[in-house]
């Protein structure tokens, strides 16, 4: 017998009338492209939404089609969030950090015939030049008065076009599991994945993110994502945003720590996202000001993902914002959140060094997520904290395959994805990530953690950033090399480095040799770039 209840579709669109009709007067503020702070309400992104729909639908857009963009956290991404995806189409967000011939593969595997593209990256389409020859029409994000001088072809202004609009549109009844976002992976390996988000996902997903266990979003909060809305979706945060009438805060194209500070301190900021890098700038730029007293702000929260936080990190921006750092872990395949550190009850007693034990993980996974972790042979591992091994996801906002590659199989035969991390899960729930799979380094038949020493190492005072990659090794396989970029002005040795480690880790985790360099590589997501290092460092060897 099946229940009597209403069968309503899980959709995008169900968030947008919400807001319009609930949190109209709510405001949104950006730190304008263009410059300047720009604010409005949602009640007016709704209207606006409604207009760029009605001229989506001139220019030929359909169901099922794919929009792009290339743009910053603004109020006008914001509208091409609700507008593409409400129509039926889908919209593919862009990575502008990504190699040209990335973004140009991506731009033809989703046939993308319009794109949206802020004034920033401008510059780079007019390079890609034939390489995107089959995108019809190109909309920069800005007024008539900032319009640029291009050579690309069949441009049109973004307000111009949606001024000449109705602000009303019949949004279409969808099927909850139509197809509404397409994010593409990092290509780390091979060319960028397409994962393809439904309405149903995505609003689960915002459910999920939205309970006190998660990221805890509510009307109260000034939610602040600095992660971009290029990168899986901002983490969900402009539809948890919009789902709880929480004002917004849009950092724009201004990535710099004291943009950072200025907006949580004028806006009241109370939950910011962001990479570990986005902190240390934050942390790097409040360093600098004659107050040194920044506990009265209103932050409460730093949820830190993207890579994991060292202990220094966490205890630095809670002991300087008088807040509490929450650490999360996902990927672009799972829309993205996976899990969320929240301490338990039971650890309210604990002390301070036992409650940081417990912040590093990288937390527990929501309801709707499942997690194991296998070993090589795919056999299920204990969860007692201390067994590692691949770590495999299951959910509803958890991809199944990739867009336009039907034969490749990324499943195992329980439906859980691998996840490419090698994790502990401990007997309460929260995960460890341990390393990449890629990036552990097998040392003697014994697995050393890259993160783990590197977390470590940005413990000592001169050290900004710390990157460990395995080098061939004649007698053990690979030993661990140590790769420093100093902070400003600091000029360490080697013997400060391993004298810092010694007794903070085990002795055959010491690195063989320390090196120094002027730049770190950042993948396209502000992750450390392994693939980079280990190419400069090819021909490396160590020291006798």
């Amino acid at each position: 017998m099946l229940g009597l209840m209403q069968d309503r579709p899980l959709l995008i669109t169900s968030i947008m009338e919400y807001a319009a009709l609930y949190h109209s007067d709510c405001k949104v503020v950006t730190k304008a492209v263009e410059g300047g702070i720009h604010r409005t309400t949602y009640g007016e992104i709704t209207q606006r939404s409604a207009k760029l729909a009605n001229a989506l639908a001139k220019l030929g857009l359909t169901s099922g089609n794919c929009v792009s963009s290339m743009a910053w956290n603004t109020y006008r991404h914001l509208e091409l969030y609700l507008a593409v995806p409400c129509m039926g189409s889908i919209l593919n967000t862009v990575n502008p950090r990504l190699f040209p011939e990335q973004i140009s593969y991506i731009l033809a595997h989703s046939e993308s015939k319009i794109i949206f593209v802020d004034l920033t990256f401008v510059p780079q389409l007019e390079k890609l030049g034939d390489k995107i020859a089959k995108v019809e029409t190109i909309v920069i994000m800005t007024d008539r008065a900032n319009m640029p001088d291009t050579s690309l072809d069949n441009v049109l202004c973004y307000e111009e076009l949606i001024d000449a609009e109705d602000d009303h549109y019949d949004w279409p009844d969808l099927d909850e599991n139509m197809a509404a976002i397409l994010c593409y992976t990092s290509g780390t390996t091979g060319d960028p994945k397409g994962v393809l988000y439904s309405h149903r996902s995505t609003l689960l997903q915002t459910y999920s993110s939205c309970t006190k266990d998660s990221l805890g979003v509510s009307k109260a909060d000034v939610i602040f994502p600095i992660v971009p809305m290029f990168h899986v979706n901002a983490w969900g945060t402009p539809f948890a945003a919009a789902m709880t009438g929480s004002k917004l805060v849009l950092p724009g194209g201004d990535m710099t720590g004291e943009n950072f500070y200025n907006m949580i301190k004028q806006e009241g900021c109370t939950i910011s996202l962001g990479v570990p890098t986005i902190w240390l700038a934050l942390l790097q730029y409040v360093s600098t000001l004659e107050d040194d007293d920044f506990t009265s702000l209103p932050i409460e929260n730093f949820v830190v993902g993207g890579s994991a936080a060292a202990p220094s990190l966490i205890e630095n921006l809670e002991t300087t914002f008088d807040c509490s750092v929450v650490h999360a872990w996902g990927m672009t395949e799972t829309s993205p959140l996976g899990s969320v550190n929240r301490l338990l009850a039971k650890h309210a007693d604990l002390s301070d060094a036992e409650k940081m034990e417990i912040k590093v993980k990288q937390g527990r996974p929501p309801f709707g997520i499942e997690m194991k972790i296998v070993d090589d042979e795919g056999n299920q591992l204990p969860r007692d904290g201390i067994a590692f091994g691949r770590l495999m996801v299951r959910g509803s906002w958890v991809a199944k395959a990739y867009f336009k590659q039907p034969d490749l199989h990324i499943l195992d035969d329980e439906g859980y994805f691998d996840t490419g991390d090698v994790s502990t899960l401990d007997p309460d729930g929260y995960m460890t990530i341990v390393d990449r799979s890629k990036d552990v380094i097998k040392s003697g038949g014994e697995w050393i953690s890259s993160i783990d020493l590197e977390n470590v190492a940005l413990g000592q005072a001169q050290v900004a950033e710390a990157a460990v990659i395995g080098i061939a090794h004649p007698k053990w396989q690979e030993r661990p090399l140590l790769i420093i970029l100093p902070k400003p002005g600091e000029s360490p040795t080697k013997d400060d480095i391993l004298g810092y480690l010694d007794g903070k880790i085990a002795k055959w985790w010491t690195p063989d040799d320390v090196v120094f360099i002027d730049e770190m590589p950042h993948t396209a997501t502000g992750k450390t770039q392994k693939r980079d290092l280990r190419e400069i460092f090819k021909n490396y060897t160590f020291p006798e």
